[in-house]
């Protein structure tokens, strides 16, 4: 008869990622160990194998419920029924709050996932282009004119995306721009840009 699951399981394996995501963005995949992992998770490494059989499942983990997790943010604050600017206003928000306390998974995800074998980082690579598909839908409607005649949609959608995703390298909370001005700066320099073009 299989073993069942403790109350706690989702909890205590969310905890783990969350901290193994923090070790790995600080020193590195490649340095740390699962001894290591284990020590500092608080866990004894039985335990840890019991979640996760290797290292390579925990990095695939961590980057997968955290693309999931800006997947299901972004998706929630979509409303095509808005004015272009303003749909694209809310994705903006709604991707910059679901990257509060998800610096260290946003940096494991940039630097790590190349690490993984090509099947695993092909599906990681699919999920990060659902996520950018929702954003290239509103940006295409701030200029529809503009992308249906020039390859420009990918270009101008993945600027938005290096403004964004460099975010946690500057920002500190309660020192200078806040969270939501930055949203709301990044978005205006986007839509201008876009609705000037030609």
């Amino acid at each position: 008869m299989a073993r069942s699951r403790a109350k706690d399981y989702d909890e205590k394996r969310g905890a783990m990622l969350h901290r193994a995501a923090q070790i790995f963005a600080r020193d590195g995949y490649d340095r740390a160990s699962m001894a290591q992992l284990a020590a500092e998770c608080g866990v004894s490494k039985a335990l840890l194998y019991h979640y996760y059989v290797s290292k390579e499942a925990l990095l695939f983990d961590i980057i997968s419920n955290h693309l999931e997790a800006l997947i299901e943010a972004v998706e929630g604050a979509d409303r095509p029924d808005l004015d272009p600017e303003s749909r694209l206003r809310a994705l903006v928000s709604a991707l910059l709050d679901a990257y509060r306390d998800a610096d260290a998974e946003h940096q494991v995800q940039i630097n790590a996932l190349r690490l993984l074998p090509e099947a695993e980082q092909e599906q990681l690579k699919a999920l990060e282009r659902q996520l950018v598909s929702l954003f290239a839908d509103a940006i295409h409607d701030i200029n529809p004119k503009l992308f249906g005649k020039r390859q420009l949609l990918k270009p101008v959608t993945m600027s938005l995306f290096g403004m964004l995703n460099w975010f946690y390298m500057w920002f500190r909370e309660g020192r200078g721009i806040s969270r939501a001005d930055y949203g709301e700066l990044a978005t205006h320099i986007l839509v201008s840009g876009v609705r000037n073009l030609n």
